[in-house]
């Protein structure tokens, strides 16, 4: 083989090289896991006799058994509802608090916005666990010290770990967390917008308000598409925040969300084959989602294009 060959094989296979660490470690973290947790879901054991003794518990095949059982199962669909109802508060609120920071930091009569921008990332560094921690003690009528101010006033105290303050007790921990993360994401976009754009709406007369409708919103949308799909998947997750507040409230159970009843079937109950089946019913359920939003997103893209090349 000649020297030219052997250096058009060396530049034809360099890519791969690259790319091989990368694939290995995805085949390793993300494939094998997968592939393990569906084989794990089509299994279950069978138990003879005492279940005493060697050959007393065998793992045998189970088909679809255990999804039939997961989809069933009243605690996952009830856990569904709850998070349904969770992330309808969670998502327009926390999206539409990150547009209008966002908006306001893009502003030029913003001062100081390099600390003001910290300030609202801040909260995203603090690990989820932490803050929800700290929250449920500030939470909690005994040690919080908005309840004395309140009982100080003679205003009523609500209990927001008991009933449907529950649901805006969890919502706050998230929107506190997620805010900063969409707002720089959104704000990067809206750096990214021409000057000359701003100047000629300027010079026609538009107010600040009118550009921020007709102008910045409308040209950071594939930042709201890609924010409000990050935000479906971490609402579908949802597993630190009530799991942390389960101690100190007797409102939250072990099945409060579709995750919880997964870490208490495969953890608590040692049902690691019921487990997995609920962990692949949620991950289809959420990339059913996100797919079919991320194609109704691009779809009304191209349609709103195609009427804008037509006028």
């Amino acid at each position: 083989m000649t020297s030219a060959r052997r250096r058009s094989y060396g530049v034809k296979g360099a890519p791969y090289a690259f790319l091989l660490p990368a694939t290995i470690l995805f085949a390793l973290f993300f494939a094998l896991p997968i592939g393990y947790a569906v084989w794990l879901s089509l299994h279950k054991v069978q138990v003879k006799g005492l279940g005493l003794g060697s050959g007393a518990r065998q793992e045998v095949w189970a088909g679809v058994e255990n999804y039939t059982d997961a989809l069933t199962d009243s605690e996952l669909l009830d856990g569904a509802l709850r998070v349904l109802g969770y992330g309808a508060i969670v998502v327009p609120v926390m999206l539409g608090l990150a547009l209008v920071f966002a908006l306001m930091l893009d502003s030029d009569k913003m001062k100081l916005a390099p600390f003001t921008r910290l300030a609202i990332f801040l909260p995203y560094a603090v690990p989820g666990v932490v803050a929800a921690l700290l929250w449920g003690f500030l939470y909690l009528p005994d040690v919080s010290p908005f309840y004395f101010v309140l009982e100080r006033l003679g205003l009523p105290q609500p209990d927001l770990l008991d009933g449907g303050g529950l649901y805006a007790a969890l919502s706050n921990i998230a929107i506190w967390g997620g805010t900063g993360f969409n707002m720089i994401v959104i704000y990067t976009s809206l750096q990214a917008i021409p000057a000359e754009v701003h100047e000629a709406a300027k010079l026609d007369g538009a107010t600040p308000l009118q550009i921020a409708l007709r102008i910045k919103i409308p040209m950071v949308a594939p930042s709201l598409v890609l924010t409000f799909f990050f935000s479906i998947i971490a609402t579908l997750q949802v597993f630190s925040e009530p799991t942390t507040l389960k101690p100190l409230t007797n409102s939250v159970s072990t099945t409060w969300s579709p995750l919880m009843k997964v870490y208490r079937d495969a953890f608590g109950e040692g049902d690691i084959y019921s487990a997995a089946a609920g962990a692949v019913i949620i991950a289809v359920a959420t990339l059913v989602l996100s797919f079919g939003f991320l194609r109704a997103a691009n779809s009304r893209n191209k349609r709103d294009d195609s009427q804008g090349a037509v006028r």
